[in-house]
């Protein structure tokens, strides 16, 4: 099971129902009535680390679409540095209302090409919409990492209540910290934001994590991966030249497959 850190997507991007989306297809026979939707974080499709992922989805044997959910509205790279890029501005800018109608359209437009089930991952801000569209009966399986913008008291009950195959890869820095009433630090975002108090997340900290472990409880749907010594990305965005890191991601995602084979 090959995950390559760096090199060339070799994927296509095409339209489905008028959504652009990065194709991945599996090298010789496959079931055609299958798919998996790729929802990547914050740098959506511009990235290539993401687009190798999706490679290597299909590699397995899984028909893999990552979605362009922002609609071109990437962030930049260099988003998470600390720069003068205003992280919560475009977060307010990219809502469901904005982003969940391209996962939905996405959907019909492969049912469509006789899609009858879909899987979804899904990597922080992608997460979301993961999750989402399990709430709403349209996922068979899901796998969801490092992800944001959850709510746990109501998010973890709504999936338990679905029963499908759910697997959360997580990790040991995943977390804001406050610093005053309203202003939190977010330890890998690197960047000050404001938040109402009973707003979703931005990450999934331990405390969340152990929620969840609470919910699902005995649930033989759930299944909870935890890599300690990473932070927030490193499923989707970890740096190769750091062991710890490399390691992660490649069984982050060796688990994923694992999982999906197993359930889809």
């Amino acid at each position: 099971m090959l995950l390559q850190h760096e090199g060339t997507p070799i994927g296509e991007f095409t339209h489905i129902n008028g959504e652009r989306v990065y194709q991945a297809l599996p090298k010789g026979d496959y079931d055609k009535t299958k798919a998996l939707l790729f929802l990547p974080d914050i740098f959506g499709n511009s990235l290539p680390n993401g687009k190798l992922l999706a490679d290597a989805f299909a590699a397995e044997g899984f028909a893999t679409y990552a979605v362009d959910y922002l609609n071109g509205d990437d962030a930049p790279e260099d988003a998470l540095s600390g720069g003068d890029f205003d992280l919560m501005a475009w977060i307010g800018k990219h809502g469901k209302a904005e982003t969940y109608p391209h996962v939905l359209k996405t959907i019909e437009g492969l049912k469509q090409q006789g899609v009858k089930e879909f899987a979804a991952t899904g990597y922080c801000f992608g997460a979301r919409w993961v999750v989402d569209a399990v709430l709403d009966g349209l996922l068979k399986v899901a796998i969801v990492s490092h992800p944001s913008l959850l709510k746990p008291d109501e998010d973890l009950p709504a999936i338990k209540a679905k029963s499908i195959p759910f697997l959360w890869n997580t990790c040991e820095t995943d977390q804001l910290v406050r610093e005053t009433t309203n202003t939190w630090n977010s330890c890998s975002f690197g960047v000050v934001a404001k938040f109402d108090l009973d707003s979703s997340l931005v990450q999934w900290p331990k405390e969340c994590q152990e929620k969840a472990d609470e919910v699902f409880k005995g649930d033989k749907n759930y299944q909870r991966n935890y890599y300690a010594g990473v932070a927030h990305g490193f499923a989707i965005r970890g740096d190769p030249k750091d062991e710890k890191s490399r390691k992660a991601k490649e069984d982050s995602f060796e688990s994923s497959v694992k999982f999906l084979k197993e359930k889809f």
